[in-house]
């Protein structure tokens, strides 16, 4: 099952780069910096910030008697992805990935920016969740309860344009412990070898999991929509610099005449001689 990572890998790629251009800022209070996105799912009776991604694949394996043979695999991915809402750049994403019909185990897998030293990995804390409610509010959390807190340790495997992705085996006890927990901070070390935090909300993810992947028709007709918004703010945003450009220099040329000395007038001419 060689290409099985392949493909899995390349539903990640797909999924990424579609909703790297799938956020908006719709918001006209251009003096308000943009705050971060969860790109939404298509219409239906329950949104969360989790959605499930399933996508046919078909892949070569060896049988038992060395024979190579084509297998068909549904691979699915219940994903969450943060981005700014100004941009569209990805800022974070986490999926659970899975794939029916194969030998291979479930995989959690997070991707972060471009940028991060690939060498000491990631690292992620899951918090339960009253701990990740005082997290959210920037309060204190006591001993007692960094002992229910559950580290992990996710081993970069892939990068590409719009970041790099760690993953970490999926066990029952894991996938067990995502469902009942808040969520998750994971830590990403930059070039400088500082830790950097990208928070993950884990509600909705537990539904999302159980329940039936969207319909892929309507998740692409949200994402186009979506990519027409972001296209329509960039535009907005450029034409309001050039505006404020036009401006500037306006007003520098306007003081710049009026802090000039006035221009003398030349001297009357002499009387012709007769």
């Amino acid at each position: 099952m060689v290409r099985i990572g392949a493909i899995a890998a390349t539903l990640v790629l797909a999924v990424t780069m579609g909703l790297t251009l799938a956020s908006a800022q719709t918001k006209k209070d251009k003096d308000k910096a943009p705050a971060a996105k969860t790109p939404p799912a298509p219409s239906s009776s329950t949104q969360t910030a989790w959605v499930k991604l399933c996508e046919k694949a078909t892949a070569t394996a060896k049988n038992k008697d060395g024979k190579e043979e084509k297998k068909d695999l549904n691979i699915c991915l219940t994903h969450h992805e943060r981005l700014d809402g100004n941009s569209g750049m990805v800022l974070i994403s986490a999926a659970l990935r899975q794939i029916d019909g194969a030998t291979d185990k479930q995989h959690f897998m997070v991707m972060v920016p471009l940028g991060m030293m690939l060498q000491p990995g990631m690292r992620a804390t899951i918090f339960p969740k009253d701990s990740w409610a005082k997290v959210q509010k920037n309060e204190k959390i006591e001993k007692a309860e960094e002992a229910k807190m559950k580290a992990m340790k996710l081993e970069y495997t892939l990068c590409h344009a719009a970041g790099c992705t760690a993953e970490v085996e999926a066990t029952p006890e894991l996938v067990s412990t995502l469902k009942g927990s808040g969520g998750l901070m994971v830590f990403a070390f930059a070039a400088s070898g500082a830790p950097v935090a990208f928070p993950v909300p884990l509600t909705g993810f537990e539904q999302a999991l159980a329940g039936q992947p969207v319909d892929t028709k309507k998740y692409g007709e949200a994402r186009k929509s979506l990519m027409m918004q972001i296209a329509q703010r960039q535009q907005e945003l450029a034409a309001e610099i050039k505006k404020q450009n036009d401006d500037l220099q306006k007003m520098q040329g306007t003081e710049a005449h009026k802090g000039a000395a006035p221009a003398k007038a030349p001297p009357p001419a002499p009387p012709a001689k007769k």
